[in-house]
């Protein structure tokens, strides 16, 4: 991880790549499970004991005052070259509890996140549905306000750690305003009356993804994540933290791909001499290192932008998860065509990982969304110079 020598980091985050590392290498999974819901939640547990699950929750949970983004970076990339499902297992802690982390009440966060950050409690964010997806404004699930509680009916689809959570943040329609502006955020346990796990979906990556189904599910109206109506706000800026570290995610499987091949290449034989030996091979090598590179210096710098004190990091955030996970993609494919026939083998780590990168370019927006979001950004900010004084001068 040559980029951690860039003044994007502080010691505190060289020592915890570190440190991770060698936890990583010792504890993380080496083969894909089984069963990817059992494995999930002892990783879970494992994690929470260790002490990494305190990155994912702020003070006086966790370990900073607020969440370091550069940390929960340097957390997946490091997770996610050892392990894909250590890394979900991390991530989901912190995306889950992200909205009551960012905008929850002091009474939310003392009931919710020490537990979340000693991994005694599994954390789920409960958004897309079967035809809302990309289309946040268009969530149809509904929470109605009767007296001092809560009345959820409809349906929740592609829910990470659906069936293992114990609590899960719902995105609902409590009807202020028509699309967005109607949305809140509410918190609801896993053994709520009227919440039932409607079935587990498989990937070609395994974890743990299932639907929900809520039938006039009753939650007091203490769960209320903010202000109602106020829910298309705090996903949005619970994933403005959380893109960036899906492209370190990417970044990390990357690292491992490119590893791999290089090993691989100065071994095997070939034509008198060595894979590596060829000028086509050190080609497809600069490419693959060149692309990781750029996807570390937009990842971090996206990630050193938030914890520099940036109230929002869209664009930036947008353009580090679509570059890095795309760039993954290509570096992995790149590493399956160097391995052969071996790359394609069921069980080779590279053929994992190709498995593994694959939905890091949709899940928190496919690459396609992000694209829509750096373009209108950079056409508001051309707008907001137009207007300038200074501009106009």
């Amino acid at each position: 991880m040559s980029h951690l020598v860039l003044p994007f980091f502080n010691n505190g985050h060289r020592q915890l790549a570190e440190e991770l590392g060698v936890w990583a290498e010792a504890n993380a999974p080496k083969d894909e499970p089984e069963d990817a819901n059992a494995v999930s939640k002892a990783l879970v547990k494992q994690l929470g004991e260790a002490g990494w699950l305190d990155l994912c929750v702020p003070a006086p949970a966790g370990r900073f005052e607020k969440l370091d983004v550069r940390s929960l970076c340097i957390a997946r990339e490091t997770l996610a070259y050892h392990s894909s499902l250590a890394d979900f297992a991390f991530a989901m802690q912190g995306l889950g509890s992200g909205p009551i982390s960012l905008f929850g009440t002091d009474e939310q966060r003392a009931a919710v996140l020490p537990e979340v950050g000693r991994g005694q409690k599994i954390a789920a964010f409960a958004l897309s549905e079967g035809k809302a997806g990309s289309d946040v404004a268009a969530l149809a699930t509904t929470a109605t306000l009767e007296g001092d509680y809560y009345i959820l009916n409809g349906s929740k689809k592609w829910i990470s750690n659906a069936g293992i959570a114990d609590f899960y943040v719902v995105f609902a329609r409590t009807g202020e305003e028509e699309g967005h502006r109607g949305l809140s955020a509410l918190i609801v346990e896993a053994d709520a009356p009227g919440l039932t796990v409607a079935g587990q979906i498989d990937t070609i990556s395994p974890h743990p993804l299932g639907s929900l189904e809520f039938t006039d599910c009753r939650v007091p109206s203490s769960v209320l994540i903010g202000e109602s109506g106020h829910g298309f706000k705090i996903a949005m800026a619970t994933l403005d933290v959380f893109r960036s570290t899906v492209g370190a995610a990417a970044l990390g499987m990357a690292r491992r791909a490119f590893d791999e091949t290089v090993r691989h290449v100065k071994q095997r034989k070939a034509f008198g001499g060595t894979l590596a030996d060829l000028q086509i091979t050190q080609a497809k090598l600069a490419e693959m290192a060149t692309l990781i590179d750029a996807s570390a210096l937009l990842v971090y710098r996206a990630a050193w932008t938030k914890d520099s004190g940036a109230e929002r990091i869209t664009k930036e955030a947008a353009m580090a998860k679509a570059y890095a996970t795309e760039s993954a993609q290509e570096v992995i494919d790149m590493a399956v065509q160097l391995f052969g026939g071996r790359g394609v083998a069921s069980g080779h780590i590279v053929e994992r990982l190709y498995r593994d990168i694959r939905p890091l370019r949709i899940y928190e927006g496919a690459t396609e969304i992000q694209q829509v979001i750096i373009a209108r950004q950079v056409l508001k900010e051309v707008e907001m110079d137009e207007k300038s004084p200074a501009t106009n001068h």
